[in-house]
């Protein structure tokens, strides 16, 4: 791109796509179909949650079999997103956007005939496969398809698209599994599949480059990298925090394998950087330009990025855990529990977009994050073990406000602050930072719960001498995770308690989880407090002020300052 047409975008976008050098507006048919595509991946990872208890019952497996295929499905698009981009960019967006999306409709067939719970890991990975070239084949697509104002509302939808795919799975999928069956709830994956493949042909974009090659050493590093991290995030929890529990696969001198996973996917994304340097001063082609990093701007974007997803995943891991496990109701009455979150992100993330001729990205995303954090804040104050009362709702809204807005705008900062050439990257960039983040948020929001769990079963066990060291032994009340009033009832049925003792070991559970989900809020309150510094270091720019990369000629090169 020229400075001269950055700046004619820039001023058209600026002006509503009026005047004499106005972009012309695209039909709105292609990016049905992409906003579809973002609604099939989304709802195909909210929907395995919702089938976990039908698919444990049809194949008589433990439930840890079946969350392999969860597991399986991010880690696979966290290692490949890189690698997809480059595909991408090699094979043309187009093409390789209805190969996989085609994939996606056979992972979809192998969970509706699945015989067993390997076919459903062989299904996952084989659906994560393809999301880790659909995810950055959307910003790619988007980029060649709009302009302007335009693209704007296209990259806001995309953020809309994943709050209205869990609402759907939850609502649709929790319907049909509960009423029909876990696998008719992914012929909706196979039917949104079918659609976004039909709907394919109406997308345009520019052929192939035979001549990008893909970095295999790069691709080595940062995959193991991240399948190294996100396992050792994910089992913090399961395998101990610093000394190895029982269910750790091996220890290292007593110590847990998690952390050791964790340092050494932290070495393999530094080793990543590092390669990926030398491969760009010797003039050759890295698998993602570090230019999406290349300003303080973009940096900041990503960080942003990372913590509010990570605050997103680690409300949805809290709620369904208190209304499933704590209160023992259906994933129906989770998705009625989420509607307002997950409706208000859907609304705000479209309509943010309007809000971004008055102000700039610094002012929005402070804003956004004050927000997220008088919510939490707020939430810890007002909740109660009823999810459903209203100034619970109250917050939730907030937080959907502020989380909306902030998922929107810093993905567009990544988008507008990178030439288009670069839209791949970008795309590879936002799949792993979210990816990353929400196994990040998930593990650090369970090890939290359960860490303030014990500490506040252990100081509360002193307040009550009527349960007895003798009666702690028999129930393991030291060995405390989250349950229900009813489970504990029915463990203590089985030991030698009294009806008065039952009574105080309920008491004890119901104060000392709710305490736990109060400050588990104010801590998560506080990770939000402090993303406003990587906030401050947003654009200023608001549209129609050409940005620094975009109006210099090293945007031409795909270098940034």
């Amino acid at each position: 791109m020229t400075t001269d047409a950055a700046a004619s975008a820039a001023s058209a976008s600026a002006a509503g796509s009026t005047g004499p050098n106005a972009v012309a507006r695209s039909s709105w048919v292609p990016m049905i179909g992409l906003f579809l595509a973002q609604i099939l991946m989304s709802y195909n990872v909210s929907a395995l949650p919702v089938s976990l208890g039908g698919m444990v019952e049809t194949f008589g497996v433990p439930p840890t079999d079946v969350s392999t295929a969860i597991v399986t499905y991010g880690l696979v698009v966290a290692a490949l997103v890189m690698v997809g981009a480059k595909i991408g960019q090699r094979v043309g967006w187009v093409i390789v956007f209805r190969v996989v999306v085609a994939l996606f409709a056979a992972s979809a067939l192998l969970m509706i005939f699945a015989p067993g719970v390997g076919w459903v890991i062989l299904a996952q990975a084989l659906a994560g496969a393809s999301a880790a070239i659909i995810v950055p084949s959307l910003v790619a697509l988007i980029a060649e398809n709009y302009r302007g104002g335009q693209q704007e509302t296209a990259i806001g939808s995309l953020g809309s698209a994943r709050a209205l795919a869990g609402v759907s799975a939850f609502l649709i999928g929790g319907t049909l599994a509960t009423l029909v069956g876990w696998r008719q709830v992914f012929i909706v994956v196979l039917v949104l599949a079918v659609a976004v493949f039909v709907l394919s042909f109406k997308l345009r974009g520019l052929p192939g480059n035979p001549a990008v090659k893909i970095d295999v050493v790069a691709a080595v590093l940062i995959g193991l990298g991240i399948v190294s991290l996100t396992l050792g995030v994910n089992n913090l929890n399961a395998w101990g925090i610093v000394a190895a529990r029982a269910d750790a696969p091996f220890d290292v001198l007593g110590l847990s394998p998690a952390p050791l996973l964790i340092v050494i996917g932290l070495i393999l994304v530094q080793l990543f950087f590092l390669w990926t340097r030398r491969r760009t001063k010797a003039g050759r082609v890295p698998l993602v330009s570090l230019s999406v990093f290349g300003s303080s701007r973009e940096r900041a974007a990503v960080y942003a990025m990372f913590v509010v997803v990570a605050l997103e995943a680690a409300l949805n891991f809290t709620i369904p855990l208190y209304i499933q496990i704590v209160q023992g109701r259906t994933p129906f009455d989770t998705s009625l529990a989420m509607l307002p979150f997950n409706l208000t992100v859907f609304f705000t993330a479209m309509i943010v977009v309007r809000f971004y001729r008055r102000f700039s990205p610094r002012t929005i995303g402070m804003f956004s994050f004050g927000l997220t954090t008088i919510a939490l804040i707020w939430l810890a104050f007002v909740v109660t073990n009823n999810w459903e009362t209203l100034p619970t709702i109250l917050g939730l809204f907030v937080f959907g406000v502020g989380q909306g807005a902030l998922v929107t705008l810093v993905f567009n900062v990544l988008v507008t602050a990178s030439p288009k050439q670069l839209a791949g990257d970008v795309g590879s960039v936002r799949g792993t930072t979210q990816n990353l983040a929400s196994a990040v948020g998930t593990a650090v929001a369970g090890a939290l719960l359960v860490g303030i769990l014990g500490v506040n079963v252990a100081s509360s066990l002193v307040e009550h001498p009527e349960l007895p060291p003798e009666l702690v032994s028999q129930v393991d009340l030291d060995s405390v995770n989250f349950v229900s009033n009813d489970r504990l009832e029915e463990v203590l049925s089985e030991t030698d308690a009294t009806p008065a003792q039952v009574d105080a070991a309920v008491a004890l559970n119901e104060e000392a989880r709710l305490g736990a989900l109060k400050l588990g809020l104010f801590i998560l309150a506080g990770v939000s407090a402090l993303a406003v510094v990587p906030a401050s270091r947003l654009p200023r720019f608001r549209p129609g002020e050409v940005p620094e990369s975009v109006a210099t000629g090293e945007a031409t090169t795909g270098s940034k300052a």
